[in-house]
This record gives C-alpha cells, structure tokens and sequence, in this order.
C-alpha cells in the first residue's frame, strides 16, 4: 500500500473522467487485463499521480505527449520517488500508443513479465 496525498484523490478521480486519447485507448486495454494483471488508473502515490499502475508487479505506466517536452526535471524526480519506492516506471509517448497499440502491449506485457 502505498502512502499518499490525499488531495489528490479528487484530483485523481477528475483525471479519470478527462484523460486524453491514448490514455483512454491504452486504459481500454488495461482495464480487463487483457496481459493477465490487474491495473488501476490514476493511482495517487506519493505527491505524484500515476496514469496506470501495477500494484502486483509495482509498475507505473506514463503516457507522456508534447506536455512533457519542457517537464524533464519534474519528469526525473517523479521517477527518482518511484524508484525509491520500489516502483518501475514505464514511460510511452502517446503517439506510439495511437500508432501502434499491439506493439505497446508487447513491450508492457513483456515488461510486467520481466519484473
């Protein structure tokens, strides 16, 4: 169980409803766990919010588009708290996941598989 802010909670829980596309298209894959684990969405973890999250395998899925351009510094300290917490990170640019959704879920399910 993982400790966190809790007023992120309702921040996490608008970014459920509003998630971008290939967050949505991702999460459609996910959300039955289709690669055979449980994943939630918008998972609170620490002061950061996960877009997808693992919690048997502790892994963190990150959908990051052109927002992310001039984000490395905050970028790299979210990945340094995971980390810290026993937590892999994954980050996909969103535009692979609206290119070429089965090559995504080839590399997170080998991921998942690998950990």
């Amino acid at each position: 169980m993982h400790i966190y802010k809790h007023i992120l909670t309702t921040f996490a829980r608008d970014n459920r409803r509003s998630g971008n596309l290939a967050e949505a298209l991702l999460w459609n894959e996910l959300k039955q766990s289709k690669l055979g684990y449980r994943f939630t969405k918008q998972k609170p973890i620490g002061k950061y919010i996960a877009d997808f999250y693992c919690p048997e395998k502790k892994l963190v899925i990150e959908i990051d588009g052109w927002t992310h351009d001039d984000k490395y510094k905050y970028d790299t300290e979210r990945d340094n708290f995971m980390k810290a917490q026993g937590i892999h990170v994954l980050r996909i640019n969103d535009i692979d996941v609206k290119r070429d959704m089965n090559a995504i879920l080839i590399w997170i399910k080998a991921t998942l598989d690998s950990l």
